[in-house]
């Protein structure tokens, strides 16, 4: 008599993984605890939104969603080409700058390949490594930024095939200048893949970012529609590099994995660089007020140049405490996991009403945990 059925095993890479996601979104956590949040400022969304002609366009093609998205996005990378100073082969679109990084993993890593990044900064990066079967390497954060000299040392003390840097930085807002940037990129071994993560780049001080026609073999430049031009919930991202590295996304991305309204909702974003600046804006004024909050608290603000700040509590038991008190008062909030900069929370800037509920948690929350 043969046996029944048994479950396939999957892949020895991926069998080996724990059963864990980057992040758990806050849907995930209003369904366990049963209670919705007052206000959604951890997940660095733009809660200021889209441009109004992004929803005016998004309203005009909505019933033509029966189909596919075009296969090459061709008029938004011709968009972004004209916007980046770069031919449109120097480009690809993917969902999500996450998405591209899968794709990045996916080209460039073997099992037991090593990867350098540091300790603490985007864990879905990690996530494509890990599913890879890749090595990851991890240098600590110097004085809340991530350390361009370790990061470059540990590429060259042994091969490397990919390392990581966000420009600005999350979870801690933190940013280097463009010329700190590219002397990075000048000592990182010509072997090594050099992701330059810059989804936070709108909401930089001027002279942060390279300049976009800062192209080289073995560097790949991501940025995103979900930060300052708010489409998180549209997954559009882009990639630029030199031609050739760009075209071997083409053996494997989803080709229809950017849908049509995504595509039309970029295109009209780009197009409205007023309001994109205008968002900015607000995210400073907003960002500012709220620093300005915490050191009355007698905490400490960490500089951002993103859509976020991280708050120094002064230890990781009361970062945890205030973390646990603000989501108690339906405030979602984030913190990092990792030494040192667990000692930190971080909340996104949102609209005016959303902020006022934070600062009167952020208030009790740090008069609650004083103590500790």
């Amino acid at each position: 008599m043969s046996e029944g059925p048994v479950a396939p095993r999957p892949a020895g890479v991926i069998a080996a993984l724990p059963a864990t996601v980057p992040f758990v979104g806050p849907e995930v956590i209003e369904r366990r605890t049963g209670r919705p949040f007052r206000a959604r400022l951890g997940a660095n969304e733009n809660a200021f939104g889209p441009s109004p002609r992004v929803v005016a366009a998004i309203a005009a093609h909505a019933g033509d969603v029966w189909t596919y998205g075009d296969s090459e996005a061709f008029e938004l990378r011709a968009a972004l080409a004209a916007h980046l100073d770069l031919p449109r082969d120097a480009i690809t679109v993917g969902e999500g700058i996450d998405g591209l990084l899968g794709l990045v993993c996916r080209l460039y890593l073997e099992p037991g390949d090593r990867v350098v990044t540091s300790l603490g900064a985007y864990p879905t990066f990690n996530y494509h490594v890990a599913a890879q079967g890749a090595e990851l390497v991890t240098v600590p954060y110097r004085d809340d930024r991530e350390d361009l000299d370790a990061l470059a040392e540990a590429a060259r003390a042994m091969p490397t095939a990919i390392v990581y840097l966000a420009n600005p930085d999350n979870p801690m807002g933190t940013w280097w200048p463009r010329a700190a940037v590219e002397d990075f990129i000048a000592r990182v071994p010509g072997q090594t893949l050099i992701v330059l993560d810059e989804a936070y780049g709108e909401t930089a001080p001027k002279g942060t970012l390279p300049p976009s026609t800062l192209l080289r073999p073995n560097l790949l430049r991501f940025r995103t529609f979900s930060k300052a031009y708010g489409l998180a919930g549209m997954r559009v991202a882009y990639g630029f590099g030199e031609p050739g590295a760009i075209a071997l996304f083409d053996r494997i991305r989803n080709h229809f994995g950017v849908n049509a309204l995504a595509q039309i909702a970029a295109r009209a974003a780009l197009a409205d660089a007023d309001h994109m600046r205008a968002v900015v804006d607000k995210i400073g004024d907003n960002r500012r007020a709220l620093a300005e909050l915490v050191a009355e608290l007698g905490l400490a603000a960490i500089p951002s140049a993103t859509n976020f700040l991280a708050i120094d509590c002064g230890g990781a038991a009361r970062a945890d405490a205030m973390l646990k008190a603000l989501l108690d008062k339906g405030i979602f909030v984030r913190k990092p996991t990792v030494p040192v900069l667990d000692r930190c929370i971080r909340i996104s800037i949102g609209r005016p009403e959303q902020m006022a509920l934070a600062h009167a948690a952020l208030r009790a929350a740090a008069a609650e945990t004083g103590a500790l």
